[in-house]
């Protein structure tokens, strides 16, 4: 596996699902325009403004924040924005779509949801990842890949006889890809020989890489491997030493990584604590 590929597959080990990635993402530096939004030209005016200044001013840092350009057209589009916002609210009310009971919860949760991640924001920074915690995550996940890295082929059939017999014809001087080509069952490497690439051990179950591990170079599994896909006939092609991405790689993915299981630890205290 290359460098590349040994990166990807350790972010995608660091992934994370859940709340971290709901929050919204910390804002750039501020250019001098987004400091003082304010000092920057001002275009003509369009009509009366009917909503207030702050919600302008808050809309304006929004999108610098996200890289824009502090223009005449950008005040001028947020300018629309929020004067059309206004007045398709004023139609909204006069339809008493307010007083709609769906309406009136789904604008409960709206609210709810900005005050929710705010708060997560706002623990997030004030509860940081030591970095002897992610360095700890980093070591476990490194030590889980291993320090070597195998090219292998396989072979994946259903029954155990069949797995046997394709060894035998393998000891019998059978070419190991053509094998593939005709009985393995999985669609992803039997078309390419049964070849599987370079892998770490830790991107296998564990029937099929402690068999990988314990085979020689060029040599193929003696008897078949067993795992919940099937029965499997393993030859190591190749074995390397691992290159691992660096900490500081891999460290704003080891960061949420850690920060989504405090804050899992921190919803469960919560829910107990209240009883729920």
């Amino acid at each position: 596996m290359t460098r590349t590929r040994i990166t990807l597959a350790m972010l995608a080990a660091f992934a994370v699902a859940g709340f971290v990635q709901a929050q919204p993402a910390q804002p750039k530096a501020a250019a001098p325009a987004a400091a003082a939004p304010a000092a920057a030209p001002a275009a003509a005016s369009t009509g009366k403004a009917l909503y207030p200044q702050s919600q302008f001013d808050f809309m304006l840092k929004e999108r610098l924040a996200q890289g824009g350009q502090d223009t005449p057209e950008l005040r001028n589009a947020i300018r629309e924005e929020l004067n059309t916002r206004e007045l398709l609210m004023r139609e909204a009310k006069k339809a008493n779509l307010d007083k709609n009971p769906d309406v009136k919860q789904q604008m409960d949760l709206a609210s709810q949801t900005v005050l929710v991640r705010a708060y997560v924001t706002d623990w997030i920074k004030k509860n940081p990842i030591p970095d002897a915690e992610l360095k700890k995550e980093y070591d476990a996940i490194k030590a889980q890949m291993g320090d070597k890295e195998y090219k292998v082929k396989h072979i994946l059939v259903d029954k155990e006889d069949e797995a046997k017999d394709i060894i035998a014809q393998l000891q019998k001087g059978a070419k190991f890809d053509d094998l593939a080509k005709a009985r393995s069952k999985d669609p992803g490497s039997k078309d390419r020989g049964g070849d599987l690439d370079w892998n770490a051990p830790g991107g296998f179950v564990k029937p099929f890489s402690d068999a990988m591990v314990a085979t020689p170079k060029g040599k193929f599994t003696a008897t078949p491997v067993q795992t919940q896909f099937g029965y499997h006939v393993i030859l190591v092609e190749d074995i390397r030493d691992a290159k691992v991405p660096s900490f500081d790689e891999v460290k704003p993915q080891l960061t949420q990584r850690v920060q989504a299981a405090y804050l899992d630890k921190y919803f469960k205290e919560l829910r107990a604590k209240n009883g729920v």
